[in-house]
């Protein structure tokens, strides 16, 4: 069994099966043999089934928040949060399934007649990462069954849990076994198998990007089609003419959320030279107010790391920026209540080539640079090899025009600390990964486009 332990306290919060590589081999069978079924069924069908399973989860939504926060150890009212963006995906979905349309094209000859028709793509498969162990898992299923494909899913081992409980809701709705399927257990040996099979036709995967370029090699061999979310190295400016407060305020939500541990989350802040002591000012008063604690206290706003590797990775960080002659203005430290936590930290005067600039952080530590020119900060936000968010402050409509087109990041945020919605196309560039999850283009990953060519109609 995988015990699955509370990062807040280490109590065990429960069991999930390590399973074997013959339990997997038959869940994937199921998988595969539900497709043809599946794929058949009237799309208002899959819609209803869809709709089943967004109001079965919405009624037990507090049981699902509370046990996000057990075994990730987020706080809970961004647990609730998270219950009601994955909402979104199966609701927009639900939706969508009925919205898969075709083209028509004109002939080339006079007894002929072109269709274009999308189909699934057949079974898939997807693995999901622990910051967002409802939300990612709700995001992939909901689109894949809406097109027709059934999935299998492969949860993180820190937070399976939720995964299941999802799944059990599906069951209790209608969703068949097969069309919804879960494996836990070993990640390489179960990876392997998902790109080894050339029945698995997509494989989505959100995670770091060295596992990503392994899953995308692996699935070269097959050819399976990937949509891969990986990591970021999101820059933050804030210009001078920005309103501080709305860019305190978007700082602040997005890179505390989780505690710092999201993909989207800013990793570099530029703040214009002209603004840039007054806001660190005001952020280290800011911070400095912001409770720490357990998931489950009604004030807590930051929870622990999810695990030791990852306490160790930005304590190490720090640790380096301090020693390369950083200021460490706020925080710095492990936090009083000892375990997993780690004070949420501020640190300024670091350079470009700092080992913190360079890498995703993955905690509450706001990096700071000082820039004068857009044309500047423009370079040296885009000089990383990652490119999934990047987010800008500024009053100036023309500069925001010129920043959406000039910085190099598949999703770019002026005057806000806020990315993701069902209705909008997530997913990065560069060594951030390819393909959207998320609005209309993000079920267009889970068709193939067939052309239909119908000759001998007479005149």
């Amino acid at each position: 069994m995988i015990e699955v332990l509370n990062p807040a306290n280490g109590q065990k919060v429960g069991d999930a099966p390590a399973m074997s590589v013959s339990e997997v081999n038959a869940a994937i069978d199921r998988t595969c043999a539900a497709f043809p079924a599946w794929s058949r069924e009237l799309a208002k069908e899959r819609s209803e089934r869809l709709r089943r399973w967004f109001e079965r989860i919405r009624d037990d939504k507090a049981a699902f928040a509370e046990l996000i926060v057990k075994e990730n150890g987020k706080c809970l009212s961004e647990a609730y949060a998270e219950v009601d963006y994955g909402l979104g995906f199966i609701e927009w979905y639900a939706e969508e399934a009925k919205r898969v349309y075709g083209d028509t094209i004109p002939s080339h000859a006079a007894d002929s007649a072109i269709t274009v028709v999308k189909e699934p793509v057949g079974p898939t498969a997807a693995i999901t990462p622990w910051n967002f162990p409802f939300m990612m898992i709700t995001r992939k299923i909901a689109t894949a069954l809406a097109a027709g494909c059934t999935m299998i899913i492969k949860p993180a081992e820190e937070t399976p849990l939720t995964a299941y409980k999802l799944l059990e809701a599906a069951r209790e709705v209608g969703i068949p076994e097969g069309v919804f399927e879960m494996v836990t257990g070993d990640p390489k040996a179960i990876g392997a198998r998902f790109t080894s099979d050339t029945r698995i036709r997509k494989l989505s995967f959100t995670g770091s990007t060295a596992v990503g370029r392994l899953l995308a090699s692996a699935s070269g061999q097959t050819l399976t089609r990937m949509t891969l979310e990986l990591g970021g190295n999101a820059p933050f400016i804030i210009f001078g003419d920005a309103d501080l407060q709305a860019a305190l305020d978007g700082a602040v939500g997005a890179k505390l959320r989780n505690s710092g541990q999201v993909c989207i989350s800013p990793n570099r802040f530029y703040v214009h030279a002209s603004i840039h002591d007054a806001f660190v000012e005001r952020l280290a008063e800011r911070v400095s107010r912001v409770a720490v604690g357990d998931g489950m206290r009604d004030d807590a706003a930051v929870g622990p790391m999810i695990n030791r590797a990852g306490f160790d990775k930005v304590a190490s960080l720090v640790d380096a920026a301090r020693r390369d002659g950083a200021r460490v203005v706020l925080g710095g430290k492990p936090h009083a209540l000892g375990g997993l936590f780690y004070e949420p930290t501020i640190v300024t005067d670091l350079d470009d080539d700092a080992e913190m600039a360079q890498t995703e952080i993955f905690g509450p530590v706001f990096p700071i640079y000082r820039f004068e020119t857009e044309d500047e900060v423009i370079e040296r936000a885009n000089a990383t090899e990652y490119g999934l968010v990047a987010y800008a402050y500024t009053r100036d409509l023309g500069r925001g025009f010129r920043l959406s087109r000039a910085l190099e990041a598949g999703m770019v945020i002026l005057n806000s600390g806020s990315v993701g919605t069902a209705s909008v196309p997530f997913g990065g560039i560069k060594q951030s990964g390819y393909g959207r999850e998320g609005s209309y283009y993000g079920i267009e990953e889970y068709v193939d486009v067939k052309y239909v060519l119908m000759s001998g109609l007479g005149r």
